[in-house]
């Protein structure tokens, strides 16, 4: 199909999904209230004027805000008067970005990918230079971003297999979608040869910027001084997806007692009720961690299972944690982030499906610092090992911390890249 004729019949369909994208996003307001706020700006409304020439990041939700946070401190690192723009897709990227906001910068969402959107977005805000994190390449917006002369760069960029395919599948949208990129900024060299397939000609690889995301020590220490407080080993399934902690649930049941604590801290905080039901449905004894602003109180250290429904304390619950199973591996997700967990020190069991971060998964097994499991039910027996098993349990977090520390710098290298551009 000619390229003209799929980018019109993609645009008039998401015209006439434009409604029930915005009722959509109303309804998710319900528990989310964050997705009502500046509704307009995701038809490209603004009101006011802005200064041309920020330098725009887009990061579409949490995780992709914590990887840009290490992109933006390196540019200010590099150019301490760059001002900067943050869009976000969802209510929790956009809470994480509000925090990396300095005099001077602005916030706003990503506009739906209609043309008229996408036009008044950048007619309103002139960026220098468009960043977007990790896979988020637009059709409508890499045109539009072209017309008005806006180089767009594909940063920590990644491509599994599986989204190679996909996108093959619409090549006629993503292929000139991914020609149009300006630069991008691969994390490993198998990415880098799929976004060359797909069709962008300057591809480079740069390495993975979750290597550079701060842990703040202060919350790391605080989770260790709970788990002292606890007196018994904590098992966590860390960022977890729909499905797992079902199968989790049924696993732990099977267990004899004594049990260690299990934390289960949820990927979407949208879950966090149905997953306490779920908890008290197996019929364990919950404590969730929203429930105490202090030091966890007499009844949640005697709990069988702590629920992690808080937002940005994840190095609290990795320095809680002895061993934390990789949430997203056990379901065919594509798994999540394990970097973090052992840049705060924590051993990693993994499931079979970890092809999102496929070369961090492989650096951290080959390290030491992680290990493979087939299945929840290899996983739960290994974790109990390890929970038992104080030298490896050590070990492997000395060897996880080693293993981070050795793969910094993408965020230097990013940056001076897209300084060049901007």
């Amino acid at each position: 199909m000619p390229e003209a004729l799929a980018l019109a019949l993609y645009a008039a369909a998401l015209r006439l999904l434009t409604p029930f994208y915005l009722l959509r996003l109303w309804r998710r307001g319900a528990k989310e209230a964050l997705y009502r706020h500046a509704l307009g700006e995701r038809l490209g409304l603004h009101s006011g004027h802005a200064e041309p020439g920020r330098l725009w990041i887009h990061a579409v939700s949490l995780g992709e805000t914590r990887a840009a946070s290490a992109l933006i401190d390196a540019l200010r690192a590099r150019d301490p008067a760059l001002r900067f723009l943050l869009t976000h897709s969802t209510a929790t990227g956009r809470e994480a970005g509000e925090s990396l906001l300095r005099d001077g910068d602005s916030q706003a969402w990503l506009p739906y990918d209609t043309p008229g959107a996408v036009r008044r977005f950048l007619r309103h805000w002139q960026p220098r230079v468009g960043v977007l994190m990790e896979t988020e390449v637009w059709p409508t917006l890499q045109r539009e971003a072209e017309a008005a002369g806006v180089p767009m760069v594909l940063a920590n960029a990644r491509l599994s297999e599986k989204s190679l395919r996909q996108g093959l599948r619409f090549a006629s949208l993503m292929r000139p979608a991914a020609r149009r990129m300006t630069l991008a900024l691969a994390q490993t060299e198998a990415d880098a040869e799929r976004i060359r397939m797909m069709g962008t000609a300057r591809v480079e690889v740069a390495g993975n910027l979750k290597y550079d995301i701060a842990v703040d020590p202060a919350l790391i220490a605080r989770g260790q001084a709970w788990a002292a407080q606890l007196g018994r080993p904590v098992l966590m399934l860390a960022v977890s997806r729909e499905g797992e902690e079902a199968a989790l649930l049924a696993e732990w049941v099977k267990q004899p007692a004594p049990r260690p604590l299990l934390a289960i801290v949820p990927r979407h905080p949208q879950r966090f009720d149905e997953i306490a039901a779920l908890i008290e449905g197996a019929g364990f004894q919950l404590a969730r961690r929203s429930s105490w602003a202090g030091e966890p109180p007499a009844e949640a250290l005697q709990a069988d299972v702590w629920l992690g429904d808080s937002m940005r304390e994840m190095p609290l619950y990795y320095g809680l944690a002895n061993v934390a199973l990789l949430g997203g591996s056990f379901e065919p997700l594509g798994g999540q982030n394990l970097i973090e967990a052992a840049a705060c020190g924590c051993p990693v069991l993994a499931g079979p499906h970890t092809f999102n971060f496929a070369e961090a998964a492989a650096l951290a097994i080959q390290a030491g610092a992680a290990q493979r499991c087939r299945d929840l039910a290899e996983a739960v027996s290994r974790g109990l090992l390890l929970c038992a098993n104080i030298g490896q349990r050590d070990a492997m977090a000395v060897d996880a911390m080693a293993f981070a520390a050795a793969h910094r710098g993408a965020a230097r290298r990013m940056a001076e890249s897209v300084l060049c551009l901007a």
